[in-house]
């Protein structure tokens, strides 16, 4: 919303001027009445819908050039804006030096039996010792926070043990869990010692059950864990009476399906946020359509849940939401027993202010099929935007594929840096990029990446090359890592598959293009060295020829 206009008259120009006064401050006062004429009558076009408004594409989109997209539609949520005051810091890990040395004596030989099961005991404070250590030693490129109970592992010869940890260099206000199996051997003195630490989640059994729902949304919020159980189940009302007494907010319709996931989002917090200031809770649609924009069909996908791509168990707990299909059915069941009333708003330009007084049951705002009249962030525009704030903090990834990001770190031991090549259809179009095809080649890449990254480090490449056998030539001098390589994660074997699966009614989930790009470009983001295509390998332009920032 604009701000009060600048009162200006024509007689104090000329009173300054006849008071001496000099014609720098007259041509002052001329420039700001001729900016406050502009913003009193200008409209600027809809920065969703022009890539080109920087400020609020940088604000949604992430601060890497996704792979696989043009538009950069990778979308930033709440975890990654809450990186400026991170949860843990370097005093609060667990530090080698914190840990006391094993100092367990050696058992006579007439007592000491070598061949006699390993108790895990987390009472055993030598054996914990010892695990601990181990596992610090063994991660010297992750903080450990915080280290559970150990478990017996079922074989008598190992002990499966559970941290928190965060990488080094990662300031975003999240956690990671990671569990272990542990195998422990056994000298003739009865001594022990760790002989192996088991993969990523290898031990199993200390791995939590799925939680159950919080009693109070209005707990202090906690940092997102990857790597606990997921319980994402639907809310429901716990009672007839429950629901009859409570107030609702509904979108229906409009122009949001379908779009690009940044646009959906945009409309969806605005939502949320209307919910919010009106204290309604809001029925949600939790089946979206995702653009063609991420599907390898090059048709839009309806039916995709809510839940594949953001962390709903963080939504319903922090918020008041409610799935649109469980609503209906209670509301034929009980809204004429109970009398309760719907309002109706068909036009975006009644703003939430104007709804506070309203007591019905139910406001169900419907919007039509004229865009972008009928998106729903019109809501929150004009004189609503100082007033409804959108909730960004309620929006966090899922965490489940956040999961195959942690694992695909984690196989390169958090030790890694990463390189974003860009070739595809932009390589070939030597006309807006004549130098990429060039400076992408494997002899370019050797060179470029010369005095950028040491030779043998682990080098996780993001690209669009569908013929990564492309770039062996830097397998001589690097370990080289790519999407593909992770597969397993994802596939029918994997935990993803299963949750998913279990998740869509046992209709098994395809891994589209926008997990892709997510897990792609999360992974990338946690290099500790990250090199970007047209700022580190190349002179062209990102949207071709001419189209560089000014400061590039």
């Amino acid at each position: 919303m604009l701000g009060r206009p600048i009162i200006f008259r024509p007689d104090m120009l000329r009173d300054h001027l006849r008071s001496g006064g000099n014609l720098l401050f007259a041509l002052f006062v001329a420039a700001v009445l001729a900016l406050t004429l502009l913003a009193a009558t200008h409209r600027p076009d809809d920065p969703l819908l022009h890539p080109s408004s920087s400020s609020l594409t940088s604000f949604l989109t992430s601060t890497s050039n996704s792979t696989f997209l043009s538009d950069n539609s990778l979308l930033r949520t709440g975890e990654d804006f809450n990186s400026s005051s991170p949860v843990g810091s370097d005093s609060a890990f667990i530090k080698l030096s914190d840990v006391a040395e094993p100092t367990v004596s050696a058992t006579s030989e007439a007592i000491c039996d070598p061949g006699s099961p390993i108790s895990c005991a987390a009472d055993d404070r030598e054996l914990y010792n010892l695990l601990m250590r181990t596992a610090i030693e063994a991660l010297p490129d992750i903080h450990i926070y915080r280290f559970g109970r150990p478990a017996e592992a079922g074989d008598g010869l190992s002990c499966d043990l559970a941290w928190r940890f965060r990488p080094k260099d990662d300031a975003r206000d999240t956690f990671y869990k990671d569990y272990r199996r542990f195998t422990l051997s056994r000298a003739a003195n009865c001594s022990l010692s760790v002989s192996k630490i088991g993969d990523f989640h290898s031990g199993v059994n200390v791995r939590k059950k799925r939680r159950a729902k919080k009693e109070s949304s209005d707990m202090p919020e906690a940092p997102a864990v990857v790597g606990e159980a997921v319980n994402d189940t639907l809310p429901v009302v716990a009672s007839e009476s429950d629901f009859s007494h409570g107030k609702y907010l509904i979108y229906m319709g409009g122009g949001e399906r379908c779009k690009s996931m940044n646009h959906y989002i945009w409309g969806f917090l605005c939502a949320l946020g209307e919910a919010k200031h009106l204290n309604r809770t809001l029925v949600m649609d939790l089946k979206i359509c995702l653009s063609s924009l991420y599907t390898g069909t090059g048709m839009d996908a309806e039916g995709k849940d809510f839940r594949f791509y953001f962390d709903f168990e963080h939504l319903r707990d922090s918020a008041s939401v409610i799935d649109q299909s469980q609503f209906w059915t209670d509301w034929g069941k009980w809204h004429q027993k109970h009398g309760l009333k719907l309002y109706y708003v068909d036009d975006f330009r009644v703003t939430p202010m104007k709804l506070a007084e309203v007591n019905d049951a139910l406001i169900m705002r419907k919007f039509g099929d004229v865009e972008p009249d009928n998106y729903w962030y019109r809501v929150c525009e004009g004189e609503t935007e100082s007033v409804i704030q959108r909730p960004w903090n309620l929006i966090w990834k899922s965490r489940r594929l956040m999961e195959i990001v942690s694992a695909v770190a984690s196989r390169m031991n958090w030790d890694f840096d990463s390189v974003h090549v860009v070739r595809g259809e932009k390589a070939k179009n030597t006309e807006l990029w004549p130098n990429l095809s060039r400076d992408t080649s494997p002899d370019a890449l050797l060179t470029s990446l010369s005095d950028k990254v040491e030779e043998g480090r682990h080098l996780y490449i993001a690209t669009n090359e569908p013929d990564t056998s492309f770039f062996d030539p830097l397998k001589d001098k690097y370990q080289i890592h790519f999407f593909e390589d992770f597969k397993d994660l994802w596939d029918e074997n994997s935990e993803w598959y299963a949750e998913t699966k279990e998740l869509n009614n046992g209709v098994p989930v395809e891994f589209d293009g926008y997990m892709r790009v997510e897990v792609d470009t999360e992974v990338f983001l946690r290099g500790k060295k990250q090199i970007e295509t047209f700022n580190d390998l190349t002179r062209d332009c990102k949207d071709g020829v001419n189209t560089c920032p000014s400061s590039f």
